[in-house]
C-alpha cells in the first residue's frame, strides 16, 4: 500500500512538467521504490513504534545528473513528500525533518544509483511538527516559543494576504501536542472548515487564516 502511494506520486511528477526529462533510462520511480526499500529496511522499533530513517544521499552517476539538473529541486521535494505519505501509511514516525539530497558519483554508469537512508535527530524533542506553507514551504514548530503568523514583518510566518491580520494566529508546542489560537484576528482562524478559538490540532488538518491554508503535520 506505501509503495503504491508512493508510486503514484511519482508517476505524477514523471507525467507533469518533468516528463520529457525522464523518457528513457533512468526514471524517478526507480529512485522511488530505492528509497522506499530503504525506509523498510532500516526502520527501527522506537519507545512509540516504528522509527524510519528521514535523512536520504541519492548518488546519480554524471550523465544521469546533467540531464536532471533542472529538476533536481523539484525531484528532492517530490522525494521527501513521498517518503513522508510512505511513513504515514506504514505507521513510521519520524525524529527529525525528512530530507533528500541529490549528488554525483563520478565512478557510477549511466542508470546507475546509490541511496543510503539514516535517522537523524532533529534539534526538539518529540514529535517533528511543521506547517507546510501554500507555496510547498515548511516551518517547523519548535519549543523556543508560538510561532506567530500574519502581516507584520516581525512574525515568524508572514503572509501576504488581505484578508490576514497583523497578528492573526499562534502556534505552540504544549504538553499535549500542538495548539493553534486565534490572536483576536479580524476574519477568524478555521481548522477543516470549522472557525476555532484554540484548538489541539491533528496531522493533516488544514487551517485557514484570512484566504490562506496552511497544513498541520506531525511525525
Amino acid at each position: 500500500m506505501g509503495l503504491q502511494q508512493f508510486e503514484k506520486r511519482l508517476e505524477r511528477l514523471v507525467e507533469g512538467t518533468l516528463a520529457k526529462p525522464f523518457r528513457s533510462n533512468l526514471q524517478p520511480i526507480e529512485i522511488g521504490r530505492r528509497l522506499t526499500r530503504e525506509m523498510d529496511l532500516h526502520r527501527r522499533v522506537g519507545v512509540h513504534g516504528l522509527i524510519a530513517p528521514n535523512s536520504f544521499t541519492v548518488t546519480l552517476a554524471p550523465a544521469d545528473v546533467d540531464r536532471f539538473a533542472n529538476f533536481i529541486d523539484a525531484l528532492s521535494r517530490e522525494l521527501a513528500d513521498a517518503a513522508r505519505e510512505h511513513a504515514r501509511v506504514e505507521g513510521y514516525s519520524f525524529v527529525g525533518p525528512v530530507d533528500v539530497q541529490v549528488y554525483e558519483g563520478a565512478r557510477l554508469r549511466a542508470g546507475r544509483f546509490v541511496v543510503t537512508a539514516e535517522v537523524v535527530e532533529g534539534p526538539e524533542e518529540g514529535p517533528y511538527a511543521v506547517l507546510v506553507l501554500p507555496d510547498g514551504g515548511r516551518v517547523e514548530i519548535g519549543d523556543g516559543g508560538p510561532l506567530v503568523l500574519g502581516r507584520l514583518p516581525e512574525c515568524d510566518v508572514v503572509l501576504n494576504d488581505p484578508n490576514v491580520s497583523r497578528r492573526h494566529a499562534e502556534f505552540r508546542r504544549t504538553a499535549d501536542g500542538v495548539v493553534v489560537t486565534d490572536l483576536g484576528s479580524t476574519n477568524g482562524t478555521r481548522v477543516n472548515g470549522a472557525p476555532v478559538r484554540e484548538q489541539l490540532l491533528e496531522s493533516g488538518d488544514e487551517v485557514t487564516v484570512g484566504s490562506t491554508t496552511l497544513v498541520f503535520e506531525l511525525s
